[in-house]
């Protein structure tokens, strides 16, 4: 028995959505490489607080991802304004914070990074409702960091079919999703399937 491809790349995540945004950025390749990954695994904007690249400077950007999705460049922390419920969460190497692979990402979510060779500053931090490390020995390059928490989000979040036991791609077929029954709200609060 041969094993089933796993699910394509584009698979999509069923439910919220996501942005992600660097704090300081002074690299137009860095913020090229993370926009063009957020066009790839689904962002719904991209952003940057305090940035001092030009934006022709984002030729790695070959998707043309600020051409596909909204880009917001917030000169200020003040000036940042996120939709309603969405939660900021904070990648950064730090030793408080929560480590990717035991992170439950919100269904709303703006992630941001910070600036190459600094930190995401004290008053961002401040304003994050988590922050999260990728478990590495040592900081990595700004785009290879958003590329990896968008995956892990994909991956935690997306539907696929679940990893086998033993080396290789999934034997079983996914099975397709099924819509449950009606939902019927009683006086107290309990719900019951009809």
């Amino acid at each position: 028995m041969s094993p089933i491809p796993a699910s394509p790349v584009n698979t999509p995540v069923n439910r919220g959505y996501f942005a992600i945004g660097a704090e300081g950025i002074s690299k137009g390749l860095n913020i090229g490489n993370l926009m063009r990954s957020a066009h790839g695994f689904g962002a719904a904007f991209t952003f940057t607080v305090g940035a001092t690249y030009q934006a022709r400077e984002a030729a790695a950007d070959t998707s043309k991802g600020i051409q596909h999705l909204p880009h917001y460049s917030w000169p200020r922390i003040e000036d940042m304004v996120l939709p309603q419920g969405c939660r900021l969460v904070g990648i950064e190497l730090i030793d408080e914070a929560i480590e990717l692979p035991s992170f439950r990402h919100p269904v709303r979510a703006a992630y941001v990074l910070g600036p190459e060779r600094g930190s995401l500053s004290p008053e961002m931090l401040a304003r994050c409702d988590y922050t999260v490390k990728i478990p590495t020995t040592f900081c990595i390059n700004v785009a290879m960091a958003g590329a990896i928490v968008m995956y892990d989000r994909v991956r935690s979040l997306g539907r696929f079919a679940a990893r086998p036991i033993g080396e290789g791609g999934p034997v079983v077929a996914m099975e397709p999703h099924v819509q449950g029954g009606r939902v019927v709200r009683s006086d107290i609060g309990r719900g019951e399937t009809e």
